[in-house]
């Protein structure tokens, strides 16, 4: 016996589809914008809250920092090339991915 639905319930199923897909496609991004924020916030006990140093700091905002800049810098400091005093060994905990994902943040902050 076949069962048959009216045009209500297969836009009602229709719907409910879709909710669902778009919800766990929402989900996802939300969880991959969390882990970016996450990993950018390392930077704050040096560079501020959200990449905003306090003002007069002779330590630079991130916040709007282009981002092949900051990648540039922060591959620069890694490989030792760029003097630092903490940097270099901060960065060199971070994976090339780790590092895009951080400037990629900033770069889209407002200064």
């Amino acid at each position: 016996m076949t069962q048959r639905f009216s045009v209500r319930h297969r836009l009602a199923w229709l719907a409910a589809m879709s909710a669902c897909f778009a919800s766990s496609a929402y989900a996802q991004t939300t969880a991959d914008a969390l882990h970016q924020r996450a990993t950018a916030a390392t930077c704050a006990n040096c560079h501020g809250t959200e990449g905003r140093a306090v003002q007069g700091s002779a330590i630079p905002s991130l916040a709007g920092m282009p981002k092949d800049y900051m990648v540039l810098q922060m591959k620069a400091f890694k490989e030792g090339t760029r003097p630092a005093t903490v940097m270099h060994q901060l960065t060199k905990g971070y994976t090339d991915a780790q590092i895009d994902s951080i400037a990629t943040y900033y770069a889209s902050l407002k200064r």
